[in-house]
C-alpha cells in the first residue's frame, strides 16, 4: 500500500514536452524579473509570463527564432550570451535561466559569471555526459558517442563542452557558487541514486557565493 506513493513521487509532470521545463517553472516565484538565455522561440517565457506573471525577458543568438518569441508577444533580443550581458545591470533580476545551452557555450564560466552580475539566482539545466547510455556508447563503438541526449555526430554537433554531474559540482566549488537546490532527471522520473551514472539530465539552482 505504502509503494504507491513513493512512485508517484518519483516522476515529474511534463511542461511543453520537457521535465526540466516543469522543474523550472517549479522554481521559478511567481511576479519574479525573469531573463531567459538561448531562449530558442520564447515557449517557456510566454508559459512563465502568463502563469506565473513574470516580467519575462529573453536572448537568442537566432534571428529567425527571436521573430518567431516576439511573435509570442515575449520581449527577447538577438545576441550571443558568449559576448556577455552588458546591456544589463546588475541585479537586474531574480532569475536568470540557461537550460540545456551552457555545453554549447564557448566560454561557460564568463557566462556563469554573466548570469550571477545581472540575476539573484541562475537556474542552469545541461544534459549529463557521464549518464551510462554515453559511456557504453563509447566503449561499444570506439568513436564520439551518439544517444537520445547526444544524437548528433561529432562533426555536426551544437555541443562544445561535454559535462557530467560531477564536473558542474566541482565548478560550483571552484567559483564558490552555493548551490541551493539540485535535481536529477532520467526521462520523467527523478533520480536520487547515483546521479552522475544514471541522470540524463540536471537541473541546478545556483547563486553568487564569492561571485557576487
Amino acid at each position: 500500500m505504502s509503494a504507491q506513493p513513493a512512485r508517484k513521487q518519483a516522476f515529474v509532470r511534463e511542461l511543453l514536452g520537457r521535465s526540466d521545463y516543469a522543474i523550472i517553472g517549479d522554481i521559478v516565484e511567481p511576479g519574479a524579473r525573469v531573463l531567459d538565455l538561448g531562449c530558442g522561440e520564447g515557449e517557456l517565457l510566454e508559459w512563465l509570463a502568463q502563469n506565473k506573471g513574470v516580467e519575462a525577458r529573453g536572448v537568442e543568438i537566432s534571428g529567425a527564432k527571436v521573430q518567431r518569441a516576439i511573435a509570442r508577444g515575449v520581449s527577447v533580443y538577438q545576441g550571443d550570451i558568449d559576448q556577455g550581458l552588458a546591456d544589463y545591470p546588475d541585479g537586474a533580476f531574480d532569475y536568470v535561466i540557461l537550460s540545456q545551452t551552457l555545453q554549447e557555450t564557448h566560454r561557460p564560466r564568463k557566462v556563469l559569471h554573466e548570469m550571477l552580475r545581472v540575476g539573484r539566482r541562475a537556474i542552469v539545466a545541461f544534459p549529463n555526459f557521464g549518464h551510462w547510455r554515453v559511456r557504453l556508447s563509447m566503449l561499444v563503438s570506439g568513436g564520439a558517442p551518439r544517444t537520445k541526449l547526444f544524437p548528433y555526430e561529432w562533426y555536426e554537433s551544437p555541443n562544445i563542452h561535454f559535462l557530467t554531474v560531477l564536473d558542474f559540482e566541482a565548478l560550483a566549488a571552484v567559483e564558490g557558487l552555493v548551490v541551493e537546490r539540485r535535481y536529477f532527471l532520467a526521462g520523467r522520473r527523478k533520480v536520487t541514486l547515483l546521479p552522475n551514472l544514471l541522470a540524463e539530465v540536471a537541473v541546478f539552482l545556483v547563486s553568487a557565493g564569492r561571485l557576487s
